[in-house]
């Protein structure tokens, strides 16, 4: 989408934001009331006594909606602060933003044909290349608006598809985006009536013959369905790898949140491997894995996945479902948060609600707050006073206590105690047993070696003719 346009030398693309704020109460004449008490005298001349609304002949104003509305604003100025990055990911530039509050969306334009001179005028002033909307819009919406408007009108989700095309890297995270774009584009296509059609042969009587628009669809149809054969491919492959890591006791973990939570980073962190870490959202869409070791000694395996948003476009959910099995098929979740964000809340309510998609919502969960390192003394030691588990994944600190986190929500392998006695010449069980479980006691005694140990039920149950005492029945 962005970027030097050939052959111009233009710099990036210039973009009209626009954001629809749906379901607004009409606006009230709060604005005139509070301008007609700064010209009204005050009665007896008193500011201590100042004009009542109902002086003005005005309603008197009611604490409930009027802080509903105040939320409205603050949703508004949210998803607006957030559309403005994705629109920097996706590398343009904002020339201008407008605000739409309406009741209902206008079925012809979304916004209304009012707002549409507006925008036009603001694009045409500005020397814009294109407009966003911070809303999906129809296939009526984005003909009626694209007719109306002097450059091009793309949607939420045209914006986010085309991030995902930027950034996808390797071939399945190719496929996954080429999907979705012609899932989004199929029923957007618009044709010219009889200019687009394809002259039928033989007698007159027969009418036009099969169109260019019902060419393209079938052309776009087959694409899909090819797609989505080479997809399913992608999918058993994965099984059969997740199969031979199941034949071996190691859990996942999965990474999941907010895009720009700093799942990356922390990734990183855990891990050491060298991930894009990145401010821009989405910059990662490939799946990775590694594998990390509990303080337990025990090993799992560490997922990073793709970022979730507000309204994440559902095309994109079908679409990455096949990278995103990892989630479904992961024991426990680590929900990274931005600590510092002042809307948490509702970006968990939202990683919630793709999580409900992905049948992954009952899984174990641990929530981890990220980027302590930009809160006050104050507000890290109330994280600490709830027992929350925060961090800061680019200072590193909070890693050990979430690995403890980790270890204690495992399930699978468990950690047992045990007891060795293991003769001196079997160094390969010694070596075993100090790489793969935590050692409290190490005596001998003549040529045996004496060990109190924890570590994993799998390693300990291979090694159980080394226990010491009467072996536990369950690891027979």
């Amino acid at each position: 989408m962005a970027g030097e346009e050939r052959g111009t030398g233009r710099g990036p693309e210039r973009a009209v934001l626009v954001a629809v704020d749906l379901g607004a109460r009409p606006r009230s004449n709060r604005a005139g009331a509070a301008a007609a008490r700064s010209l009204v005298v005050c009665p007896g001349g008193d500011p201590s006594h100042p004009v009542a609304d109902e002086d003005l002949g005005l309603e008197p104003a009611q604490p409930g909606p009027q802080a509903q509305t105040e939320a409205t604003a603050l949703d508004t100025e949210e998803s607006l602060a957030e559309f403005r990055e994705l629109v920097v990911s996706a590398g343009a530039v904002v020339a201008a933003e407008l605000v739409q509050r309406r009741q209902r969306p206008d079925p012809a334009t979304l916004i209304g044909s009012g707002k549409v001179e507006e925008i036009a005028g603001v694009a045409a002033s500005c020397e814009a290349d294109l407009i966003l909307f911070d809303h999906d819009l129809s296939p009526t919406q984005l003909r009626n608006l694209e007719a109306a408007l002097p450059c091009r009108v793309l949607d939420r989700t045209q914006l986010i598809l085309d991030i995902f095309a930027r950034h996808a890297r390797t071939s399945e995270g190719q496929l996954q985006v080429e999907l979705a774009q012609l899932e989004y584009m199929l029923p957007r296509l618009t044709g010219k009536g009889k200019a687009m059609s394809q002259l039928g042969g033989g007698i007159g009587t027969r009418g036009p013959g099969e169109t260019k628009l019902e060419t393209d669809r079938r052309r776009i149809q087959s694409r899909i369905d090819h797609l989505k054969g080479e997809l399913d491919a992608v999918r058993r492959v994965r099984k059969q790898q997740r199969q031979r890591r199941e034949a071996v006791p190691v859990p996942t973990v999965a990474l999941v949140g907010y895009t720009n939570a700093g799942k990356s980073t922390l990734f990183n962190a855990l891990t050491g491997a060298q991930v894009l870490a990145s401010s821009r959202m989405f910059a990662t869409l490939d799946p990775k894995l590694r594998a990390i070791e509990l303080p337990s000694r025990r090993k799992v395996l560490l997922s990073d996945t793709v970022g979730f948003i507000r309204n994440l476009p559902h095309t994109l959910v079908t679409s990455f479902r096949a990278t995103l099995e990892e989630v479904a098929q992961a024991e426990v979740l680590l929900h990274v948060r931005d600590a510092s964000s002042t809307y948490g809340e509702e970006q968990k309510a939202q990683v919630e609600k793709v999580l409900g998609e992905l049948d992954a919502l009952q899984k174990p969960r641990i929530e981890v707050l990220n980027k302590i390192d930009l809160l006050t003394g104050q507000q890290r030691e109330g994280l600490v006073l709830r027992g929350e588990i925060a961090v800061s994944a680019r200072a590193g600190q909070g890693i050990e206590g979430l690995l403890i986190a980790i270890d204690r929500a495992l399930h699978t392998d468990p950690v047992v105690d045990a007891e060795f006695c293991v003769p001196q010449n079997e160094g390969g069980v010694l070596a075993a047993i100090t790489a793969g479980m935590v050692v409290h006691e190490r005596r001998y005694e003549g040529e045996m070696v004496l060990l109190s140990a924890s570590g994993p039920a799998s390693l300990v149950g291979r090694l159980r003719r080394f226990r010491a005492g009467k072996p536990v029945e369950s690891l027979l």
